[in-house]
């Protein structure tokens, strides 16, 4: 059996409903297909529910501290996390449905259950039949990346899908990478109760980052008590009666760490090794990613592959943008581009670290006389009311042209606040027009005129 539409869509995560949704009001037959969770990693086991287990996390945590704030509690502070779990899956349960509904309801637009494979570059196959279309978006998502660690299929491991399973205190929970998804669960999971472990290969925690903002995530997350094994070798696991050991070192004490559960966080991989990509001419690159241009066209005209899939991006505010991208010049007759766009994420710890732009490191590197402005969270009056007065902010400014390059907020609120920065970079303006700008007291933002007015040459 053959269905023809104008337009098919592969994956419902961020990009994919939306622009099935836009394409059907533009009067274009469009088909859906989601071989396994509407909403993709976002919805299902990646920013919705994560963050919802952050909250209930963070609630226990401020409950514990309840007398720093005058607030007497009578008891220890129990959580019960079969009610955590609850709570996390009816709001991913809700939001599931809400994407489900949006797209039955939508005219011209089918939603279609099952595995897509193409067959052609103008036609993929579902369940038992073939679905054709002059136009094909590629929106399939990443999956956690699973190591070639010696004695792994020995031993029971978590990826961030099996974590959204647990309903119980794991009693020390060993987590092998030290990034942004593994720090995020190992700041939650302690603020729960458990003992936690972070294993990280490298000499710090997130690389990426520049080292001053890797060193204070550390000192965040140890004066919370999680301990860190970094420059971890000889990595390898095996299972335990009481639980799971990891190896860290051939040569130094102690050479492997036990504990109850094992997380594994280190990184993820697109889903394009099951799509018969190669039957379509769809290019790839060494690492499985589909190849893409500025517009998110892919090596065969009429299929673009937009989200994690296509290695532009790996949050969900890139893969949406994807969308606007492909929406805008397919619909509006717009030109916007991939490299238009101004790199910002956040790390979700408490506090948690809002970027934009370049780091330092980068900075440096580029050769271009900057200035820099720098600033402790303990003067920021909203940071000392709520006792959150841990990190600091620092923004980079070309120094010929005055625009800002970059910015790092680790801190109360860092991750609204950088939005501030964020959106004069992105009208192209001068850092000038922020810091003449009056801000409302008591935030975090009124702080960054401040420091804007008291840039340095950065040296």
């Amino acid at each position: 059996m053959t269905r023809d539409f104008d337009a098919i869509v592969i994956g419902t995560g961020q990009a994919g409903p939306s622009l099935a949704v836009r394409l059907g009001n533009a009067g274009r037959k469009t088909a859906i297909i989601e071989r396994k969770l509407v909403g993709g990693t976002c919805v299902n086991n990646g920013c919705i529910p994560t963050k919802t287990l952050i909250a209930s996390a963070r609630a226990a945590h401020v409950a514990r501290r309840g007398a720093e704030f005058g607030v007497m509690l009578d008891g220890a502070v129990r959580v019960d996390m079969a009610r955590v779990k609850a709570r996390k899956d009816a709001i991913v349960l809700q939001s599931n449905q809400g994407v489900t509904n949006w797209l039955k309801r939508t005219p011209n637009v089918t939603l279609i259950e099952g595995h897509a494979r193409f067959e052609g570059p103008r036609s993929v196959r579902v369940n038992n039949e073939t679905l054709k279309a002059p136009q094909i978006f590629i929106n399939v998502g990443g999956r956690a990346a699973v190591p070639d660690m010696p004695g792994l299929a020995e031993m029971h491991y978590l990826t961030n899908v099996g974590m959204m399973d647990v309903d119980f205190l794991p009693e020390h929970l060993v987590i092998v990478g030290g990034s942004y998804a593994g720090l995020e669960f190992a700041q939650m999971y302690r603020r729960f109760g458990s003992r936690v472990t972070v294993i990280e290969m490298a000499p710090r925690l997130i690389a990426r980052e520049d080292e001053d903002v890797s060193s204070a995530i550390r000192e965040i997350l140890e004066a919370e008590g999680i301990a860190f094994r970094l420059n971890a070798t000889c990595i390898g696991g095996a299972g335990r009666n009481e639980g799971v050991a990891v190896n860290v070192s051939c040569d130094e004490e102690p050479r492997e760490i036990v504990g109850s559960h094992v997380l594994l966080a280190v990184g993820r991989v697109p889903n394009t090794d099951d799509l018969g990509l190669d039957k379509a001419g769809v290019k790839t690159d060494s690492r499985g990613y589909i190849v893409v241009d500025d517009e998110l066209g892919t090596s065969v005209p009429g299929i673009w592959a937009l989200g994690d899939a296509n290695g532009r991006g790996a949050f969900t505010h890139t893969s949406y943008n994807d969308y606007e991208i492909v929406a805008s010049n397919l619909l509006d007759g717009a030109a916007r581009r991939v490299s238009q766009r101004i790199p910002t994420y956040a790390l979700f710890i408490d506090p948690p670290l809002g970027r934009a732009g370049m780091t330092e490191r980068e900075v440096r590197a580029s050769g271009r006389k900057a200035l820099v402005g720098r600033m402790p969270m303990t003067r920021v009056g909203r940071a000392r009311e709520r006792s959150e007065t841990l990190g600091f902010i620092q923004i980079l400014v070309d120094a010929e042209t005055k625009k800002i390059l970059g910015a790092a907020l680790l801190g109360t609120e860092g991750d609204e606040a950088i939005h501030c920065i964020l959106d004069v970079m992105a009208a192209g303006a001068p850092y000038t027009v922020l810091q003449q700008t009056m801000h409302i007291h008591p935030t975090v933002s009124e702080l960054l005129p401040t420091l804007l007015g008291d840039l340095k040459p950065l040296v």
